[in-house]
């Protein structure tokens, strides 16, 4: 029984030093998504406490509180770093590969006037009272404080002064992310512009459905 316990002795010493290292891990990550070191960390501290439940209930019929089934660091490591190659491309990095989302869609404004009335309300409750929200001068101008004051999405512009027009959404494979810095303000376009290497992967057409198409539906059986 002695060997059994200086077995149970050195297993617990094992879990803390495991445990202390996990803690060193997760502090110096600070915060950041899929750290490896955390990871590796996580797979010791994990079969390290796994080992000690199994020899404290062969020696004495015992258990922990500790509901963890062993890991193979092996298949971890395979796990962790799925997004790597063959070849070890990307080593380190769990996301190599970038995709970028394109969408576009028209409107045909029915009515300026009432898009700039409504571009102005949503903007005098985006202000604080005590402040001039200023009028809203251009149909541009107002479609962009609609987007400012919904969630920033095209949604944001499903009001009834915006008659919506066919739009496209294209998702494309993109060796680096975009860089904002790169472009000048006034570039509408470059940002968008597809560039070499780029991979197009599909693309959904847009037929939005007006009221008066809806009617004409409803009065069909299908």
């Amino acid at each position: 029984m002695s060997d059994q316990n200086a077995e149970l002795d050195a297993a617990l010493e094992r879990v803390v030093e495991a445990a202390r290292a996990h803690l060193a891990a997760v502090k110096a990550a600070a915060g950041r998504i899929d750290d490896d070191d955390v990871w590796q960390a996580y797979v010791d501290l994990n079969n390290a406490s796994f080992a000690y439940d199994e020899k404290l209930l062969d020696a004495y019929g015992e258990v922990t509180p500790w509901d963890v089934e062993s890991i193979d660091p092996d298949e971890a490591d395979q796990r962790f770093l799925s997004g790597e190659s063959a070849d070890g491309a990307g080593a380190g990095d769990a996301y190599p590969q970038v995709i970028s989302v394109r969408q576009r869609r028209d409107y045909r404004v029915p009515s300026v006037s009432g898009l700039l009335r409504a571009a102005e309300t949503a903007r005098r409750s985006s202000v604080p009272e005590d402040e001039e929200a200023g009028p809203v001068e251009s149909v541009g101008e107002a479609v962009l404080e609609l987007l400012q004051a919904g969630d920033g999405s095209l949604a944001s512009l499903d009001v009834p002064e915006l008659e919506p027009l066919d739009g496209l959404l294209t998702v494309t494979e993109v060796e680096e992310p975009l860089d904002l810095e790169a472009f000048d303000d006034a570039d509408g376009s470059g940002p968008f512009a597809p560039v070499e290497g780029d991979q197009l992967v599909g693309r959904l057409d847009e037929h939005p459905f007006l009221p008066d198409e809806e009617d004409d539906h409803a009065g069909h059986n299908h």
